[in-house]
């Protein structure tokens, strides 16, 4: 009976060694530079065009208001000796509380744009990141490292750099969606 028991114990041990375990030699595993992908992603572009053309017309406007304070502000140094100490009190005063407006005005442009541009990017990442599990799903790739700003990888061989095919896919994607949009904004007119 012990040899009975011994012997399923013994086949049961072997038996479980038999599963198959991945080695290193058949995981797949490759990385991408996430900086490199996001300095080659064509909507990435497109969101740092679209904040850079608001941000010149914000700054436009703001300048536009600068330029009038300024033109205040020096006739306001011509016009205090002559207007006398309380005119120029008041009036000094004013423009105080003037450039602190548009102070407050730039601050707030610049925090909306960084807000608006950073919810963009930010879903941009997620949305590549999401590719990126589908792409090695389907590719069957056990591992998938990131370098770049937030590297996780030491190093690595360049064959197993999949950037460029990344970047391309996600490029031709992002094309594809544009060419879709385009009807649309023509029936509108």
């Amino acid at each position: 009976m012990k040899k009975l028991i011994l012997l399923s114990v013994a086949a049961l041990a072997i038996i479980s060694c038999n599963k198959e375990t991945p080695t290193a030699e058949k995981i797949k595993t490759a990385y991408i530079d996430t900086s490199k992908l996001l300095e080659e992603n064509n909507e990435a572009k497109d969101i740092e065009e679209k904040y850079k053309v608001k941000s010149e017309e914000m700054g436009r406007e703001l300048r536009a208001e600068a330029s009038k304070f300024q033109s205040e502000a020096a006739s306001f140094q011509q016009n205090a000796m002559a207007k006398g100490q309380a005119w120029a009190q008041a009036k000094g005063a004013e423009l105080q509380k003037r450039e602190q407006e548009l102070g407050i005005k730039q601050q707030a442009m610049m925090q909306t744009l960084q807000q608006e541009s950073g919810k963009e990017m930010d879903s941009l990442v997620k949305r590549i990141k999401d590719y990126i599990k589908d792409y090695g799903k389907k590719n069957g790739y056990d591992y998938i490292y990131g370098t770049g700003d937030a590297a996780t990888v030491l190093y690595a061989k360049d064959a197993y750099d999949i950037t460029a095919a990344i970047s391309k896919e996600l490029n031709d994607k992002y094309k594809g969606s544009e060419k879709k949009e385009e009807p649309k904004a023509e029936e509108k007119k």
